[in-house]
C-alpha cells in the first residue's frame, strides 16, 4: 500500500484562524482537529517534499495562505467531506 502525505490548511468556522500542518492520514487529523473546516491541502507521495512545502507555507504570511486557498477553493468549502 502506497503512504501518502498531505499538507494541509484548516481554519475555524468564522475563518479566523489558519492552522498549516503535515500528515500522513488527512481523515483523521481533521477529524480529530479542533478547529474544525479543511479548505485546502496537496498530497504528496514523499515525506521530505510535504515537510519542506509545510514549512514554506508556515513561513509565509497570512496574506499568502489566504491567496493559496482563494486560488484551490475560493469559497472557503469544508473539503472533508471529499475526502471520506
Amino acid at each position: 500500500m502506497k503512504k501518502y502525505y498531505c499538507v494541509y490548511i484548516i481554519t475555524n468556522f468564522s475563518n479566523t484562524v489558519l492552522y498549516t500542518g503535515i500528515t500522513g492520514n488527512i481523515v483523521a487529523r481533521i477529524y480529530y482537529h479542533k478547529i474544525n473546516k479543511l479548505v485546502y491541502y496537496e498530497i504528496y507521495e514523499d515525506v521530505i517534499p510535504a515537510i519542506a512545502r509545510e514549512k514554506q507555507i508556515k513561513a509565509g504570511n497570512r496574506q499568502k495562505k489566504i491567496d493559496l486557498i482563494n486560488n484551490f477553493n475560493s469559497q472557503w468549502k469544508d473539503l472533508y467531506s471529499s475526502l471520506v
